[in-house]
């Protein structure tokens, strides 16, 4: 290995091994020693007991993941040059596995892309990033001019970067919150809001107070699956956020779609997205737990397609054992209000509730609604989300659709 001028950290034997089976995150108490006067946000070389080089990493130690490994070439070396490539191979990655399908999709997906703690999607011209890593932070301007840059050069229209830095993570990583237009020097848009087209359908997108970035692209092609069961169904579409399952229902031949929601608001945006699309759907404002119990003690059956896509009801191995409770409950609940030979899509978008813990409380659920599940299909976040093997975090989103039987 040629000399280096990073300052150095050595690890434990265990977080040694973590990172040779493909994980990149290092914690506090897994490191045993390092250099004086490492600053936040700095790149570190991180090796082992016998001063072996196993990778390169931001360092923070505000943060419980103390190091985000961007790197494990001891050859890289960490200028402008690097990070535009990172997002150059980020690009032509969604410009092969999305097709045409451009209009709206994730440009970037933090460690799956090699850039942790970046979260980049683009929603027409506007491109809208979350930087949750101290090291992305404080290499922001190199990286989003060659992000810019990047996007044009693939033929992109971009009026705009819209940063979203309002999430609390951001306290614990030792940043500040704060969100606003990132000065490109080509002026601002005049407005935060957009309108997207996916799989056909209009979208308005809010991406200054909209949940997260705005709007949330995973579910994309679990959209589409949607489509091809809805034909002639009565289907109810729980947790509607946007109206996105309730209108792609819609558009596969539905009898009658409602879509609920215990927000206001999102009732209020699932409206402006049907009239946008000159939908008839029904709204409820409510909480779906109620509404479910209320369903399921009714003999004649409403509804024989049922929708579920709840937040997510954990981000804490701690809560684990609840969430995987309230999955069972909402799952159960909508199983009783279901009649035999119904369909029933479920989903879950916590990483910590994995694909078999989340399976296992399906299956519960129906043991405890008396019923039989015939599983028409498992997926999980569309391609532009890409989940990297060895790394738990990235397979976050589970999705299923059942027949009752």
């Amino acid at each position: 290995m040629k000399s280096r001028d990073l300052k150095k950290v050595i690890i434990t034997k265990k977080a040694e091994s973590k990172i040779l089976l493909g994980h990149p995150w290092i914690f506090n108490e897994e490191i045993i020693e390092k250099d004086i006067d490492i600053t936040n946000g700095e790149i570190v070389d991180v090796l082992n007991k016998s001063n072996k080089y196993l990778g390169s990493g931001f360092y923070n130690d505000n943060s419980k993941i103390t190091i985000r490994l961007i790197s494990r070439n001891a050859n890289d070396v960490f200028d402008e040059g690097f990070f535009r490539r990172r997002i150059r191979y980020a690009i032509d990655y969604r410009l092969t596995v999305m097709g045409d399908e451009l209009n709206s999709f994730r440009v970037i997906f933090g460690e799956a892309d090699e850039l942790p703690g970046l979260t980049v999607d683009k929603f027409n011209d506007i491109l809208v990033v979350q930087i949750l890593s101290f090291g992305i932070e404080s290499r922001k301007d190199i990286i989003l001019k060659a992000l810019y840059e990047e996007m044009i050069n693939s033929n992109f229209s971009i009026s705009g970067i819209y940063i979203r830095n309002d999430v609390d993570i951001r306290d614990k990583e030792g940043m500040k919150q704060y969100k606003g237009w990132y000065d490109l020097g080509i002026g601002f848009p005049k407005c935060t809001f957009t309108e997207i087209i996916e799989n056909g359908i209009k979208y308005n997108v809010d991406f200054e107070n909209g949940q997260k970035t705005g709007f949330f692209l995973d579910q994309k092609y679990n959209r589409l699956l949607i489509r091809k069961i809805a034909k002639n169904k009565n289907v109810l579409d729980c947790c509607t956020h946007t109206g996105s399952f309730a209108m792609n229902a819609f558009i596969g031949g539905a009898k009658k779609v409602t879509a609920l929601d215990v927000s206001s608001k999102a009732i209020e945006d699932s409206k402006a997205n049907f009239k946008l699309n000159n939908m008839n759907i029904d709204t409820i404002c409510g909480d779906v737990f109620d509404v479910l119990k209320e369903l399921s003690q009714k003999r004649t059956k409403e509804y024989d397609f049922i929708i579920l896509d709840p937040p997510a009801f954990t981000k804490s191995r701690k809560t684990i054992s609840n969430a995987l409770k309230g999955y069972q409950e909402i799952n159960y609940l909508a199983l009783k209000s279901l009649p035999r030979g119904g369909y029933f899509a479920t989903a879950s978008c916590s990483h910590f509730a994995s694909p078999e813990l989340f399976l296992n409380s399906i299956y519960k659920a129906s043991l405890d609604a008396q019923v039989k599940l015939k599983m028409v299909s498992y997926t999980g976040a569309s391609p532009d989300h890409p989940v990297l093997i060895g790394v738990d975090e990235t397979q976050y989103l589970k999705f299923y659709i059942f027949q009752v039987i």
